[in-house]
């Protein structure tokens, strides 16, 4: 995994960290005070994310916007 500081990470970046704790905690194979370590990690990873999901939803609106077009968007049922 990166020592990249979160913040810093694109969002694919982040999502392939965000893998990577995940197949760790669910592996079970890290101690206690790691996993929690993983733990807090995955969640900044997750908002960091749904930060970066955002901030693109965001600009496509604009753009629709700009062009005359709906704004807003519909969530993909699932996701």
């Amino acid at each position: 995994m990166t020592d990249k500081a979160v913040s810093e990470m694109s969002f694919e970046e982040a999502m392939a960290a965000l893998e990577q704790v995940v197949t760790q905690l669910e592996r079970g194979e890290v101690a206690l005070e790691q996993s929690i370590a993983l733990y807090e990690k995955g969640a900044a990873l997750k908002a960091h994310c749904a930060a970066k999901l955002k901030a693109a939803e965001e600009k496509v609106d604009l753009i629709r916007a700009a062009e005359g077009r709906a704004v807003g968007t519909t969530p993909v049922e699932g996701l």
